[in-house]
């Protein structure tokens, strides 16, 4: 007996699946804390399997923390003046390395934005440090 609801326009309870390796950590009234960061933070070292790691122990699907929005750190970093808080968003978008490809990736995504009626406000490269992945990665 399965404890999903019902196949029904797009939901299919075929594709339900149990996640692995999963911790919340939370403040239940709801205030911002480094510590919180640093337990959610702790809480991810401390599972042996987490981000479907394979063979390589260094080289997995990712793992993250997941915050209210770091408004001070926003400004801080954006390049461009922000709306007050609670009326932005931030996102992530994984684009090609050729820059032609990219600048198309952007276009598109723009393009999106403005059908949902939308402001894309900047592109900003976030720093990485691919020294710790493995080769597979």
């Amino acid at each position: 007996m399965s404890n999903f609801p019902p196949k029904q326009g797009l939901y299919d309870p075929a594709f339900e699946h149990d996640a692995c390796g999963v911790s919340f950590v939370v403040d239940i009234k709801g205030r911002k804390s480094h510590d919180i960061v640093k337990l959610g933070i702790g809480a991810l070292c401390n599972m042996e399997h987490r981000g479907a790691t394979g063979s390589e122990a260094n080289t997995g699907d990712g793992a993250g923390v997941l915050i209210q929005m770091p408004d001070r750190f926003m400004r801080s970093v954006a390049g461009v003046d922000l709306p007050e808080i609670g009326s932005y968003g931030a996102g992530i978008c994984f684009l090609p390395q050729n820059s032609v490809d990219a600048d198309s990736a952007k276009a598109a995504f723009a393009c999106l934005a403005i059908e949902e009626n939308l402001t894309v406000l900047g592109w900003r490269d976030v720093p990485t440090d691919p020294s710790m992945i493995g080769p597979s990665a």
